[in-house]
C-alpha cells in the first residue's frame, strides 16, 4: 500500500478520499487554488501545496502544477476525485511517464470512454444495448437538423466529451435543434475543449439507473448494484437511491452483465460507473461510462457495506478484489440528497457567499454527511456550488426518506441561498414516495419553477404553538399573558391564530406548556434556549426539529421546507399591528437584472431594439453553465448597462426599457 498520495481535486470529494485514506494509515497531500487556501480539505490534509489561482483552467485543471505537488510532496500516487482531471486520459498518461501511480482506471479506458462517440460505438461491439441515433461528430447547426428529422423528434444532442449535463439539449423541433446545437458546442468548447456533438433519439420518460462495477489488474471484476438517479434537474442529478425501486432480479442482472462486459472490453481496473437509460417496459440502453468515481458512491457503499475508495486504493496498489460476484450483498436502502448554494425560488440560480451559519444535523442513526464546508467558510463562484451530500440509510425505501426528511430539518445553512427547501418537498412528493419518478419528475412537476406555494406543511397550527412556546421561554417571565396573537407573516397577506397558553410548568431548563392554537390544545415540550439554532421539542408526545431564526421582534420557523414567519404578541398589539401599513418593494419591471453573480458573455439586443415576451437578451456564465436570459414581456431597449466580459454581481442591472 501506499506511504502517501496527493488528492487532486477539492471540496467534499477530497475530504472523503482523505477519510478512507487516514483509516488505512496513508498519509495526504492537498492541491489548493488562492480562492481555496482556507479550505475545508486543506485543513484536513497532512500536507497542503497551493497549485494555482481561483480559476480552475489555472490551478485545479492545472497537469504541471498536479505533478511537480507529487514531486515536491514525494507522494507515490495522485487520486483524482470526480471532475476536474479525474478523466483526463493524458494526465494519467504523464503521471504513468512521471512513476506515479494514477488510482483509477488506465489511461486508454479513460480515453475511449471518455468520447462518447467511440464509447457508444465500442457498447455496441461489446453487445452493449445501444439508444438509435447518429454516432459521428455532427459538422453545422443544418447537418443537425437534417440527421435529427431522419432520426425523428425528439431528440438529444450531445457533446462528445460532455458529462454533468454541459453540452446536452433536448430537442423538439427544427428550431429547438438548431438553437441546441450552437449552445451544446458552445458549453462542450468552453467546458472539455472539444466541441464535438453527437445526435441520438431521446427516449421518453426514461429512467437514469447506473451500474456500480469494480475491476483489479489481475482480471477479476464484478458489479455492486444500481442506483436509480431519475431525479434531476437540467441532467443534473438531485437525489440519487440503492437499489432502484424499479428494476426487478431479473432485469438487475442483465444490466450488471453487459456493464462487467464492457468494463472488460477496454481491460478496465478500479472503480467506474456505466450508465443506462431505461425505459417504461424495463428495456435499457447504454449512456455512457464514467471512468471514475461518481458523486452519489455513497449509497452503494451503504448497502454494499463496500469502501470504493478503499477498493480503488488496493486495486491501484495491485491488490484483487476481496470477494466474487457470488458474495455481494444489498442489504437495505440508502438515498442521498445533493445540497446546493443555489436559489430554487429564483430558477435554481447559483448562490455564493459566506456561511456565516454551518450546522450539520447532530449523530442519528443510518446519516452519513460528505461536506467540504465550515461555518465561517465562503462558497465561492469559480467552482460547482455543491456544500455537501446528505445520505441516509433505512432498512426500506420508506424508512430511507423519513431519516433522509429528518436530517434535512436539522441541516442549518445560512448566509447563502440553498436548496433543503427543494429537497425536502421532493421527498414528501406522493409520486416520489411511490418510486413513481423518471427524468423528467421536476420538469412535470414544477413546470412554472419552484415557488413557495409548492411547499406546505401539515400542520401549521402546531408551528404556532411551538412559536407561542418560544415567546414564553424568551420572556423569561415566571407568569406570561395567557391570551396571545400569533401572525404569521406571508407575502400574500398575513394569517393570524389565537393562542390561549393554558399551564406553563417545569424548571428553566425543562419547559412544558399546553398551548391552544384556533381551539386545538398541543402539549410542548422543550430544553431550547434563547440563542439557539435548533429546537427539539416533542409535540403531543411525536418528535420534532424546527429551525429557529430571530429577525427583530419575529421568529422564523423552518421546518419540512416550510418558512413561517412569527410575530408572537399580545391581542391588543395584534389589532394594532394589522392597521400598519404593509411596505412594497422598489418597482425593477424596467430592468433586466443579473440573477446570480457571473460572467456577461454576450448581449444580444441594442439600444432602442424591440423586444418581446420570450426573445433572449443576454448570456450570463456562472458555476460553469450558460444562462440566457429572457425578456418577459414586450418592451423597447432604452440602455444596455453592462458590457460583454463583465463580472456581473447579483441583481446588477444589465439592461433598461424604456
Amino acid at each position: 500500500m501506499f506511504d502517501k498520495i496527493l488528492i487532486a481535486n477539492r471540496g467534499e470529494i477530497a475530504c472523503r478520499v482523505m477519510r478512507t485514506a487516514r483509516k488505512l494509515g496513508i498519509a495526504t497531500v492537498a492541491v489548493y487554488s488562492e480562492a481555496d487556501a482556507d479550505a475545508l480539505h486543506v485543513r484536513q490534509a497532512d500536507e497542503a501545496i497551493c497549485v494555482g489561482p481561483a480559476p480552475s483552467a489555472e490551478s485545479y485543471l492545472n497537469a504541471d502544477a498536479m505533478i511537480e505537488a507529487c514531486r515536491s510532496a514525494g507522494a507515490q500516487a495522485l487520486h483524482p476525485g470526480y471532475g476536474f482531471l479525474s478523466e483526463n486520459a493524458a494526465f494519467a498518461r504523464r503521471l504513468s511517464d512521471e512513476g506515479i501511480v494514477f488510482i483509477g482506471p488506465p489511461a486508454a479506458a479513460i480515453e475511449v470512454m471518455g468520447d462518447k462517440i467511440t464509447a457508444k460505438k465500442l457498447a455496441g461491439e461489446a453487445g452493449v444495448n445501444t439508444i438509435p441515433g447518429f454516432t459521428d461528430s455532427v459538422r453545422d447547426a443544418d447537418h443537425a437538423a437534417s440527421i435529427a428529422a431522419h432520426i425523428g423528434y425528439p431528440v438529444m444532442l450531445k457533446a462528445s466529451a460532455g458529462g454533468g449535463g454541459k453540452g446536452m439539449r433536448v430537442a423538439c423541433d427544427e428550431a429547438q435543434c438548431r438553437d441546441g446545437f450552437e449552445r451544446a458546442t458552445s458549453e462542450a468548447r468552453a467546458s472539455f475543449g472539444d466541441d464535438r456533438v453527437f445526435i441520438e433519439k431521446f427516449i421518453e420518460q426514461p429512467r437514469h439507473i447506473e451500474i456500480q462495477v469494480l475491476a483489479d489488474q489481475h482480471g477479476n471484476a464484478l458489479y455492486l448494484g444500481e442506483r436509480e438517479c431519475s431525479i434531476q434537474r437540467r441532467h443534473q442529478k438531485v437525489i440519487e437511491e440503492a437499489p432502484s425501486p424499479f428494476l426487478d432480479k431479473a432485469t438487475r442482472k442483465a444490466m450488471g452483465a453487459q456493464a462487467i462486459a464492457l468494463a472488460q472490453a477496454v481491460d478496465y481496473c478500479s472503480a467506474g460507473t456505466v450508465e443506462f437509460v431505461v425505459d417504461a417496459e424495463r428495456n435499457f440502453y447504454f449512456l455512457e461510462m464514467n471512468t471514475r468515481l461518481q458523486v452519489e458512491h455513497p449509497v452503494t457503499e451503504m448497502v454494499t457495506g463496500i469502501d470504493l475508495v478503499e477498493q480503488m486504493l488496493r486495486i491501484a496498489a495491485g491488490g484483487r478484489l476481496p470477494i466474487s460476484q457470488d458474495e455481494v450483498r444489498l442489504d437495505g436502502w440508502a438515498m442521498e440528497a445533493r445540497i446546493y448554494a443555489e436559489d430554487p425560488l429564483r430558477n435554481f440560480l447559483p448562490s455564493v457567499g459566506r456561511l456565516t451559519h454551518y450546522q450539520e444535523p447532530p449523530g442519528a442513526e443510518g446519516v452519513r454527511i460528505d461536506a467540504g464546508v465550515y461555518e465561517g467558510g465562503e462558497v465561492c463562484i469559480y467552482y460547482d456550488p455543491m456544500i455537501a451530500k446528505l445520505i441516509a440509510y433505512g432498512a426500506n425505501r420508506q424508512q430511507a426518506i423519513e431519516r433522509l426528511c429528518d436530517a434535512l430539518d436539522s441541516y442549518v445553512v445560512r448566509g447563502c441561498a440553498h436548496n433543503i427547501a427543494f429537497l425536502a418537498t421532493l421527498l414528501r412528493h406522493p409520486r416520489f414516495k411511490e418510486g413513481y419518478i423518471h427524468t423528467g419528475f421536476i420538469d412535470e412537476e414544477y413546470k412554472a419553477g419552484f415557488s413557495p406555494q409548492h411547499i406546505s406543511h401539515d400542520d401549521p397550527r402546531r408551528l404556532a404553538a411551538i412559536g407561542a412556546a418560544l415567546y414564553v421561554i424568551s420572556s423569561g417571565l415566571p407568569v406570561v399573558q395567557s391570551a396571545l396573537t400569533a401572525v404569521e407573516l406571508r407575502p400574500d397577506g398575513h394569517r393570524s391564530f389565537a393562542v390561549t397558553v393554558i399551564a406553563v410548568t417545569g424548571a428553566v431548563a425543562q419547559a412544558d406548556l399546553r398551548v391552544q392554537v384556533d381551539g386545538r390544545a398541543y402539549d410542548v415540550r422543550t430544553d431550547w434556549r434563547p440563542g439557539q439554532l435548533l429546537l427539539e421539542a416533542t409535540v403531543d408526545g411525536a418528535r420534532q426539529c424546527v429551525q429557529i431564526e430571530r429577525d427583530g421582534i419575529d421568529w422564523v420557523l423552518l421546518q419540512s421546507g416550510y418558512r413561517m414567519r412569527l410575530r408572537v404578541m399580545p391581542p391588543r398589539a395584534a389589532q394594532l399591528f394589522a392597521l400598519m401599513p404593509i411596505k412594497q418593494p422598489p418597482d425593477s419591471s424596467k430592468f433586466l437584472l443579473s440573477p446570480m453573480p457571473g460572467l456577461l458573455l454576450e448581449v444580444r439586443v441594442k439600444p432602442g431594439d424591440p423586444v418581446a415576451a420570450g426573445t433572449d437578451l443576454a448570456v450570463v456564465e456562472a458555476m460553469k453553465m450558460q444562462n440566457v436570459l429572457s425578456a418577459e414581456r414586450v418592451g423597447t431597449v432604452k440602455a444596455v448597462l453592462a458590457e460583454e466580459g463583465a463580472g456581473l454581481a447579483v441583481d446588477q442591472p444589465i439592461i433598461e426599457f424604456e
